[in-house]
Parts: C-alpha cells; structure tokens; sequence
C-alpha cells in the first residue's frame, strides 16, 4: 500500500499543477481585459481627434469670414468714397501697393482658412473615422482568434492534467505490484526455511516409519511451495503488465509535457505577439497619413503665407519717397508742372524790354550790382551752412524714423515648457517711456528742421529788395 507521506506528495503535485494553471487561466482573462483596454483608449483617441479637428474646422471657418469681412470693409470703404478716383490714379504709388497687397494678403488668407477647414472636415476626420472603424473590425476579429487560441491552450493544459493523472495511477498500480511481488517472494523464501530447519530437527527412527514420514513431509512442503510459486506467478505476471503500462503512461505523460510547453511558448512568444499585431494592423500606418495630410495643409497654409508677405515685403523695400514724388508729378503734371514765364508787359507802346544803363542811372545801376554781388557771396556762404546743418538734421530725423525695431522674433521663442518668452523688445523700445521719450525727441528735431528751412535768408528776396 501507498504510504501516506507519497499518497500527500501526489497530492500536492496535483494541487501545485491546478494552481499553475489557475494563473495560466487568470493571466489569459487579463490578456483580453488588457487588450480591451487599449481598444478603448484607442477608440477614445481618434474620437478626441475627430473632436479635435471639428473643433479646429469651426475655428478656422470662423476666423476665414472674419477676414473676408475685414477685406470687403476697407475695399467697400476704398470704391464708395468720393476720392475713389484719385486713389485709383495712385494705384501705383509704393504706399497704396502695400495697402492693397495687405488687402489681398488678407483675402488670400480667408480663402486659404476656408480650404483648411474644408481640408478637416471632408478629408482629415473622414480618415479617423475610417480607422477607428476599421480598428474596431479588426480588434474584434483578433479577439474572436485569441479566445480560440486560449481555449485550445486550455484543453492542452486539461489533456496534460489527465496524462499526469494517469501517470501516477498506472506508477502507483506498478509500485503496489512490486510490493506484492516482493512480499510473496519473502514467504517463499521463508518457506523453504522453515523446510530446511524441520527436516534438520527431526530424530532418526525406523527405516520404514522415517520413510513414510519424509514422504508426507514432503508432500506438504511441495504442496506448500506450489501455492507460494503459482502466487508469485501471478503477481509477477501482474506487476510486470503495470510496469509496462506505467512506462508507457509515463512516455505518454512526457511526450504531453513537451508537447503543452511547446504549445505554451508558441502562444506567448508567438501567438500572442501575432495577436497583438492583427490588432494594430493598419492603425500606425493610417493614423500617419491622416497626421501627414494634416501637416500638408499646415505647411502649403504656411507656404501660401509666406508668398504673399514676401509680395509685402518685396513692396516694403520697395518704398521710395523720391519715386512715388517723381511719380505723382507726372500722375498730375498740369498742377505741378511750372506756369508760363511771365513776359514783360509794355505799357503804351513802350518797345524797349531791356535794362538800359543810361548816363544818369548808370551809376546808381553799378552801385547795387556791387551791392548785390557781395549779398549774394555773404548768402552763398550762409546757404551753405544752413545746407549742412539742414542735412544733418534731416539725417537724424532719418535716423529716428528708420529705426530697426520690427523684429518681434523673441515673442515666438519657445522654452522648454512651451511657454512663450518674454520679448526684450516689450521693455525697451515699446514701452511708454521709451516710445515717448523717442516721439519728443522727433518732435523736437522736425521743427529745428522746419525753422531752419523755413527763416533761412531766401537770394530771391534780396534781389526784390
């Protein structure tokens, strides 16, 4: 029989193994809770996206109309009014192209908003949608797979557990019969003992009687034995069919063991990972090409920007005073053009239209062309002082009005945070101290300029004089 400590150890390989696959069972439940999961999460993503880009489509939809708004304001306001015809003559002056490249710049920028929003709508959120349809479709078709795939681990583990069970019912019958074999083996050979030790014991007698006596001695003894060997046949017999049986249970039992733990390994290493690709068939690639038509409309938005702040650009640089001068002299040369030369009148048929240097005014006439002679060196000099220092203040007024200060670069500087930093710009030059520091200053030097200009001595009033 068994002993009670093998008959505890065979119980406790069993329970180790039912707890083994417990875990087994338990780790396949989280698997799909946990594949589930990212269903979800996933799912929940391209509808945040979808959201997202519906939202932003508004956005730029409303931010589109306001432009075109903004636009046909200032271009309604430029046809209605009563000066529209001289403006129209201006058309090519430098300033007036800048204000209509900004008006168009502007328009370019609503029609390009509403292509973007246009672009989010009917393409970029169609495409989330079709990935989060398709993802659902093949998560569930993968899902379906994977509850097959851990069924069939879970009749493999079963078919292990019945082997292994078997094993130790075939090995502890084969143990029990070599119990038996040895035990009937012991009481022959205790037989034969007891044999010996009594034919040793017994007295010489008779001839006739000891013969008698020995031959029914023997008779027993053969007896005896022949049960103890037909019991021993039996149980060799029956040991040697369990042996073999628990052999081929125990080969059953290892080849089941080799073939569940490759099963395992095939379901974790590849199984599992195959899974997990069908799950994801697809989705990487389809989201990419729906963030890169989104990054296309970005960039061409961007592009299309650019393009038309270099036309503004290429117009800013193209700002000439003595161009657009030159160019509105011509536009309106009758009002700027000089009048006629105003021709001596004679009066009363005087024919005489040059200055005559007769005796009796001819010194008097000598006498101011010196005078003048000399006003007009002390002018020429004085000219030439009040040119230089004209200039000069012309060249800060230039200076001050053609200041670089528009360069904003630093408010779009971006830290690590994502927080814009601060512009140095902001507590320089725009701040409220400085710019009227710096207005004082212009101020100041227009009307220097201007007082100079304006009370400087003038050659022609001396002549008059």
């Amino acid at each position: 029989m068994t002993s009670p400590a093998k008959f505890r150890k065979d119980k406790e390989i069993i329970a180790e193994y039912e707890t083994q696959v417990k875990e087994v069972r338990a780790q396949l439940l989280e698997q799909l809770k946990c594949l589930d999961q990212q269903c979800e999460l996933r799912v929940q993503l391209l509808q945040d996206l979808q959201d997202f880009f519906r939202k932003k489509a508004e956005i730029e939809m409303d931010y589109s109309r306001n432009l075109e708004k903004l636009a046909e304001r200032f271009l309604a306001k430029t046809r209605s009014t009563k000066d529209h015809q001289f403006k129209k003559d201006q058309n090519v002056l430098s300033p007036v192209n800048c204000w209509n490249l900004l008006l168009s710049q502007v328009k370019r920028e609503s029609r390009d908003h509403a292509t973007l929003s246009d672009l989010y709508l009917n393409n970029i959120i169609p495409r989330f949608v079709q990935v989060s349809e398709d993802s659902g479709r093949l998560f569930k078709k993968s899902k379906e797979v994977g509850l097959q795939l851990q069924e069939d681990l879970m009749k493999v583990l079963n078919e292990l557990y019945t082997v292994m069970k078997t094993y130790h019912i075939y090995n502890m019958d084969s143990i029990n019969a070599e119990s038996k074999l040895k035990e009937a083996e012991k009481q022959e050979e205790k037989q034969i003992s007891r044999s010996v030790r009594q034919e040793e014991k017994q007295t010489p007698r008779s001839p006739d009687a000891l013969t008698n006596i020995k031959i029914e001695e023997k008779h027993i003894r053969r007896s005896s034995v022949k049960k103890i060997e037909k019991m021993k046949e039996k149980r060799q017999a029956k040991y040697t069919e369990n042996k073999l049986k628990a052999i081929k249970a125990r080969n059953e039992y290892l080849l089941a063991l080799e073939a569940t733990n490759c099963c395992v390994f095939k379901y974790y290493i590849h199984d599992l990972s195959d899974l997990i690709d069908c799950c994801d068939l697809g989705y990487h690639a389809s989201l990419n090409r729906a963030l890169r038509t989104y990054l296309s409309a970005e960039f061409n938005l961007a592009q299309s920007k650019h393009e038309g702040l270099e036309m503004i650009e290429n117009a800013a640089e193209n700002l000439n005073a003595n161009s657009d001068k030159q160019c509105l002299m011509v536009t309106y040369n009758t009002v700027f053009c000089p009048p006629a030369r105003f021709d001596f009148q004679s009066h009363m048929g005087d024919t005489v239209a040059h200055i005559c240097a007769q005796p009796p005014v001819q010194g008097e006439l000598l006498q101011r062309c010196q005078q003048l002679q000399s006003r007009l060196s002390t002018l020429k000099i004085e000219n030439e002082e009040v040119k230089k220092t004209m200039e000069a203040t012309l060249q800060t007024i230039q200076d001050i009005v053609t200041i670089e200060d528009f360069d904003v670069s630093d408010c779009f500087q971006y830290s690590n945070s994502m927080e814009s930093v601060k512009s140095t710009v902001s507590e320089t030059f725009m701040s409220k101290p400085s710019i009227a520091k710096r207005r004082a200053n212009q101020q100041e030097t227009e009307q220097f300029y201007f007082t100079v200009w304006f009370f400087h001595p003038q050659s022609t009033t001396v002549l008059l004089g």
